[in-house]
């Protein structure tokens, strides 16, 4: 399982992670802030849990990518 976690209150709107893994993010027409799709907030923290193991690459890559470093991935 992969399980992906986005602290968006502090994203500063770089674009990489919807570059690196679109089909996890996008950026927000409204703020210009990223999205973890398909997640909901927890106190800031939005988490997606899946069970695509070919989803670790890309989302792993838009972590490392993240200038503010919010992103993060882990292979469970």
């Amino acid at each position: 399982m992969v399980i992906v976690t986005l602290q968006r209150e502090k994203c500063i709107g770089c674009n990489y992670c919807a570059e690196f893994a679109p089909e996890y993010f996008r950026m927000s027409k409204k703020d210009g802030k990223s999205v973890l799709l398909k997640t909901t907030d927890k106190k800031g923290f939005y988490t997606l849990k899946t069970t695509d193991t070919e989803a670790f690459e890309p989302l792993d890559r838009a972590a490392k990518a993240c200038p503010v470093k919010i992103i993060s991935v882990r292979l469970t």
